[in-house]
């Protein structure tokens, strides 16, 4: 790559995200003169039963039974849309976003996102939900197969009825090996989920970790750091431009970059 005059320049960063969601990660850091390792160590698939659970979800929340829909992440948001099939919701519906990405992918949808907390986790989420109008009221939560329950029993705490629907499921993805290679020589990998952090530790060894550890925020952190690694940066804000500049912060412009073998 020809030298951009960046920041990043003569650095390497892994970005282990599944491929659907690495290019606007990729194209920020490249920006900044980096080269990226794309090494997709997940990828989304269907819901153990196709998805018909989520299906019937969005039937019943085109039907107004539900007050609010919760969703955690970008793919939720998509999969949701997608069952929706185009068909309008109540008006009286609301939406709430973990974070601003997923409040980002509603609103390209043309949706309006009347809750995104502060602290971008489930439990942040839950704690600045608003208390039920009536008995009964129900929030749907499409989820990931295997998801914390800090939002769900958050929810339940405060008086709602809580649907939760699997809406997808996290799989090991499959980088071949010359991305492997490239990774363990790079100069940092950049963690947006904890469920990449096993998966690269796997593929890459712990000896083959890149020295700079960059997460997008404290769950993803304390994941990293219950793996036995050393976080060096953490995103002030859970975003893609957070995360940025946290990795130029920890890679420091000014520092050599590390020999390659």
């Amino acid at each position: 790559m020809p030298s951009t005059g960046g920041p990043l320049d003569g650095r390497s960063v892994v970005v282990t995200r599944s491929r659907e969601q690495a290019s606007t990660l990729v194209a920020a850091l490249s920006a900044l003169g980096a080269t990226t390792v794309e090494l997709p160590v997940i990828a989304t698939a269907d819901p153990a039963d196709g998805g018909d659970a989520l299906a019937a979800a969005a039937t019943r929340l085109a039907a107004g039974a539900y007050r609010w829909v919760a969703v955690t992440s970008t793919n939720a948001a998509a999969r949701t849309l997608a069952a929706l099939a185009g068909r309008p919701v109540p008006d009286g519906l609301h939406w709430a976003a973990v974070g601003t990405a997923t409040a980002g992918a509603l609103r390209d949808a043309g949706l309006r996102v009347d809750l995104v907390p502060v602290t971008a986790t489930g439990a942040g989420l839950a704690g600045a939900f608003p208390a039920p109008g009536h008995p009964g009221d129900a929030v749907l939560l499409p989820r990931a197969e295997t998801v914390g329950g800090d939002l769900a029993d958050g929810l339940r705490a405060r008086g709602w009825e809580v649907d939760e629907v699997v809406a997808y499921r996290t799989v090991a993805g499959a980088p071949d090996p010359a991305r492997v290679a490239a990774a363990r020589a790079a100069d940092a990998v950049v963690f947006t989920s904890s469920s990449t952090v096993d998966r690269t530790i796997g593929l890459l060894g712990r000896g083959g970790m890149p020295p700079v550890v960059a997460t997008i925020g404290p769950v993803t952190s304390s994941s990293a750091r219950a793996a036995g690694l050393r976080v060096a940066a953490e995103a002030g804000e859970p975003t893609i431009e957070g995360l940025v500049a946290a990795v130029v912060a920890a890679l420091d412009g000014d520092r050599p970059p590390r020999p390659r073998p």
